[in-house]
């Protein structure tokens, strides 16, 4: 099993102008720990359940920019891009550029959008629930298309690009990884067996009814259920001293059997010295071999 670092809270001791210095440490350390991959939230404001929306918040793909040049392995996306906030054409390039100056790195981790709050305190499009998943599978349909060899013109309900050229392209080939984030059974699943390389679904009772769906939406459309990367989204903590890191293997081991190849999520405390250096000691190490 793999392990992934989602970096969502940026408030931290010190304030904005130690964030830099603090923010390179974290991508630094946590590649030297043995992460595989790390990912910000594409927000705007901080979301409910983590604070209040005046705490910190940086744009993702600015900040996926400034990690590319604090890292040389890790694999690098959002998790995940709101489908409405940048038109696909951008967007597919915004993932190509990081993909070219992080040496081959990026991942297109994408989703049909929730926070209505922030798009309306912004004035960032935010239609209709529908309206987003059709979005959604035209990004998607852009995205592959400018990441082929084919830049002749896209026609769809809501975008309409008359070249989709891209240049330069993604090292990544045939394309960036793309990663869908949701479990919405009726659409969201259905879409990652038609398109995505990567689910990401969260961990919950329900993880493994979701899992699946994943696997009856592929046997419809014939597509092996197998060349789907199966990621988790989970909070990490290890607790003050590292009394939960028994727990937090054996948790898991429990994923691994579910069919969990990555464990993606946010660490207690990551800023704070030793935190990422117990993961690296006793977590990563313990649950390579799953």
């Amino acid at each position: 099993m793999k392990l992934g670092l989602h970096i969502s809270d940026f408030t931290w001791d010190g304030g904005p102008i130690t964030l830099r210095d603090r923010l390179g440490d974290v991508a630094a350390r946590a590649e030297l720990a043995g992460y595989d991959r790390i990912s910000v939230m594409d927000h705007v404001w901080q979301i409910a359940h983590l604070g209040p929306p005046e705490h910190e918040m940086l744009e993702a793909y600015t900040a996926l920019g400034f990690l590319a040049a604090k890292t040389e392995r890790v694999k690098l996306l959002t998790v995940v891009t709101a489908v409405v906030y940048r038109d696909p054409g951008l967007l597919a390039k915004a993932v190509t550029t990081l993909d070219v100056l992080s040496g081959g790195r990026a991942m297109l981790g994408i989703g049909a959008a929730w926070n209505e709050e922030e798009s309306r305190g912004l004035g960032l499009f935010f239609p209709s629930t529908s309206e987003r998943f059709e979005r959604l599978e035209e990004a998607l349909q852009i995205c592959q298309r400018m990441w082929s060899e084919d830049d002749g013109p896209y026609e769809g309900n809501h975008y309409h690009l008359a070249r989709t050229l891209n240049s330069p392209q993604s090292l990544s080939r045939p394309h960036p990884p793309i990663l869908i984030g949701g479990a919405g059974e009726r659409k969201t699943l259905r879409l990652v067996a038609q398109y995505a390389d990567a689910c990401n679904i969260f961990d919950t009772p329900e993880l493994a009814h979701k899992l699946e769906v994943l696997r009856e939406h592929c046997e419809r459309l014939d597509r092996d259920y197998d060349q789907i990367e199966k990621t988790a989204q989970l909070r990490f903590d290890l607790g003050p001293n590292g009394e939960y890191v028994e727990q937090t293997i054996e948790h898991m081991h429990e994923l691994a059997g579910l069919g969990i190849e990555v464990a993606h999520g946010a660490l207690a405390n990551v800023s704070r010295p030793g935190t990422l250096e117990l993961m690296a000691e006793r977590v990563i190490p313990a649950v390579a071999d799953l």
